[in-house]
């Protein structure tokens, strides 16, 4: 394959992933929106569903948030009601968050939201066999491990 044309796959394939990044971040905003939510606070909401529990530094590692921003973020998700924070038993400087009842129905009803980022990505994977899904996640999967790799090895120098 030529230089350009290689240089134009490329190009393509990260267009095609920024749009879609910029039309996830469309719908997060709007539902982020209407639930009176920061996207710091979606994003925080998000990355907790999948524990019973998180420290706030985990969720600083996975939301890749500022630290102010995330404190900021967290301190009103406890102050709505949605998250519950208490100390580390062993470790006093830290912070131990969960979701309340509260916390879990919001969610809930984000991932409902017939407008929602959720149930249109769950519409436009359902053109998609099971394999081609299988495909597109092994894909999304070595780029994102490749990524990965050559940041931590920049870091490393």
């Amino acid at each position: 394959m030529s230089d350009k044309k290689e240089m134009e796959a490329y190009m393509q394939l990260m267009l095609s992933f920024a749009k879609v990044q910029k039309n996830m971040v469309r719908f997060i905003q709007k539902s982020a929106v209407k639930k009176g939510l920061s996207i710091p606070q979606y994003s925080i909401l998000m990355t907790i569903i999948g524990c019973n529990e998180m420290t706030q530094k985990n969720i600083g590692e996975k939301t890749v948030l500022p630290k102010s921003t995330l404190s900021q973020a967290i301190d009103g998700l406890v102050k709505e009601g949605y998250l519950d924070r208490q100390q580390v038993e062993d470790n006093r400087r830290e912070t131990l968050l969960a979701l309340s009842t509260k916390g879990r129905a919001l969610v809930e009803e984000l991932h409902l939201q017939e407008d929602g980022l959720h149930q249109a990505f769950k519409e436009a994977s359902e053109q998609f066999t099971p394999d081609q899904v299988d495909e597109l996640l092994e894909a999304h999967g070595k780029i994102s491990a490749y990524l990965t790799q050559v940041e931590l090895e920049v870091a490393a120098k």
